[in-house]
């Protein structure tokens, strides 16, 4: 890949058309959007899209969605299938990986809910997810579906990522928290530093 992180004054951006028999998607992402990052689009299941929202917001993301998904069945194929494509564009947009900053960490409050991420955009995937919820969802949302999402961005992003739910009572604030940390910590891995790769061996 190339290093799209040498100009500072750059727009950071991509697009992707995914289409498979469970789902068609349509997305674009661009970085660096700090106080006008959001969703626009929808998923067709009512909390990912404010968990998405969220996610682009605090994160600094623009994220222009359209899909379609198989949602009569369920929704995990859409949830992942969005983590897929989201994680595909984040590599792209952040070509070789050379003048980043590499690693972020945030903790993240919500109410009594307390989440972490760590994340090293290092070209290694990798996923420790550590949470656990009260119930079974959240709305027409399988809380099981957040550790999917999680999975398929760090893959296709080719990030090792550590997400630790602290504790919570409640599972709105304990998903929140952890879709806002875990893109205060990509966006700050993210932020352009200039030079080459951060890494002893000249590469990543």
């Amino acid at each position: 890949m190339a290093n799209r992180n040498e100009d500072k004054n750059a727009v950071r951006a991509a697009a992707l058309d995914r289409r498979t028999l469970e789902t068609q998607i349509q997305m674009s992402l661009e970085l660096d959007r700090r106080g006008s990052g959001g969703l626009s689009g929808s998923t067709g299941i009512g909390f990912f899209d404010h968990m998405l929202n969220s996610f682009a917001v605090h994160g600094g993301f623009l994220i222009t969605l359209s899909m379609k998904g198989d949602l009569d069945v369920d929704a995990h194929h859409s949830v992942e299938d969005v983590g897929i494509v989201l994680g595909k564009l984040f590599a792209e947009t952040l070509g070789d990986r050379s003048g980043i900053a590499r690693f972020g960490m945030s903790y993240v409050p919500m109410d009594e809910a307390l989440a972490r991420s760590v994340i090293d955009i290092c070209g290694r995937p990798y996923l420790v997810f550590d949470a656990a919820f009260k119930n079974q969802s959240v709305g027409a949302f399988d809380n099981c579906l957040t550790v999917e999402f999680f999975r398929a961005l760090a893959v296709n992003m080719g990030a090792t990522l550590h997400i630790k739910l602290e504790y919570a009572e409640n599972d709105h604030h304990a998903i929140e928290a952890i879709f806002k940390s875990a893109a205060r910590a990509i966006s700050q891995a993210a932020e352009i530093t200039g030079g080459g790769a951060l890494s002893a061996k000249g590469s990543l």
